[in-house]
């Protein structure tokens, strides 16, 4: 069965919204000024801060039980030329959450998601990658593997 172009379209933008709400916000705005944009927006809704209801499910199929709450922050903007985006980002950083959402809005715009794609989401997912690796090479260098020896019978 082949994906519809919504469905690839739609698969991208969680992708992409998913890389920039993992980054930092420091990441986050180092790459943006280097894109030497600054779109007006509209605040639609946010930035504002609250909490998410974690849930869980023991072995992954059993059933469900309240784990905790996150907190998160969301923003929703209007750019001139009326496209929405939306944010939603564990933490408190609503320069981050803005920012994600303006970019959401700005990828709408063919030109403007290959930019995007290019010069922000792909320098973040090469560092969240390497970020990953180096972890995986420091848990790798604690492993210690045990053996059992049979004793003969004497």
């Amino acid at each position: 069965m082949m994906e519809s172009s919504e469905t690839k379209t739609g698969n991208a933008r969680q992708e992409r919204l998913s890389a920039l709400a993992s980054a930092s916000g420091a990441d986050l705005l180092d790459l943006w000024a280097r894109l030497g944009i600054d779109p007006a927006c509209e605040m639609v809704r946010g930035p504002e801060t609250g909490l998410v209801a974690l849930r869980g499910r023991m072995g992954g199929g059993g059933a469900p039980f309240n784990f905790g709450e996150a907190t998160v922050t969301r923003a929703t903007v209007r750019l001139e030329n009326g496209a929405v985006g939306h944010a939603i980002a564990l933490g408190r950083d609503r320069r981050k959450a803005k920012l994600i959402a303006i970019l959401d809005a700005l990828a709408q715009e063919p030109e403007m998601e290959v930019k995007i794609e290019t010069e922000i989401v792909a320098p973040l997912k090469a560092a969240m990658a390497a970020r990953d690796e180096k972890r995986r090479a420091e848990t790798a260098a604690t492993k210690v593997d045990f053996f059992t020896m049979v004793r003969g019978e004497d």
